[in-house]
């Protein structure tokens, strides 16, 4: 029961704080799940990433992943529902609010600052995931240089095409299983 409560205040919070959508909080994730509680690894949190990136819905999903190695099936539900819930409802509340000041021109100046806050929130979480997929600290501070050459080929992919991510999480995994099985 510790741990369920422990699950819920951590995804509570992690929920509040997801401005500008779930991958801004993936530093803050990692960090709580893997660092402070321990609930997984940090070869278990990039593999639970990449899933919850390719599954159908919200890939913030994820998150049920994690309660459930973290608490069984009680931890699974308590997590997708402290993640989803609270920011739910403060959304539901700020978009009443934000409504009645449709006309004010303040309104657009907030919109255009927190782009900038959004992106860089973004690549916080995609430092926090490459950090732990390229440079594992359980591994005494193993570098691998192969996930890391599959990362830049598909950012330069991303860049170069418009294609499908899911397709690019399949050829990484493929990529993954041919050169880096031991």
């Amino acid at each position: 029961m510790k741990d369920d409560i422990h699950i819920l205040n951590v995804f509570c919070l992690l929920s509040l704080l997801a401005v500008g959508g779930g991958s801004a909080v993936l530093p803050q994730m990692e960090h709580e799940t893997v660092a402070l509680h321990g609930w997984i690894t940090g070869d278990q949190f990039a593999t639970i990433y990449s899933l919850g990136q390719m599954a159908p819905g919200p890939n913030m999903s994820m998150v049920a992943l994690i309660g459930w190695q973290a608490g069984g099936i009680l931890g699974f539900v308590v997590a997708l529902v402290a993640f989803y819930l609270p920011s739910s409802f403060l959304v539901y509340g700020c978009s009443h609010v934000w409504d009645s000041f449709r006309d004010n021109p303040w309104r657009a100046s907030i919109q255009k600052g927190m782009a900038p806050v959004t992106i860089g929130l973004m690549l916080a979480g995609v430092h926090a995931v490459g950090k732990t997929a390229c440079w594992n600290p359980e591994r005494s501070l193993y570098f691998n240089t192969t996930t890391c050459v599959v990362a830049l080929v598909v950012v330069g992919i991303l860049f170069a095409r418009r294609i499908n991510p899911a397709v690019l999480i399949l050829g990484g995994g493929l990529a993954g299983w041919v050169f880096l099985r031991a």
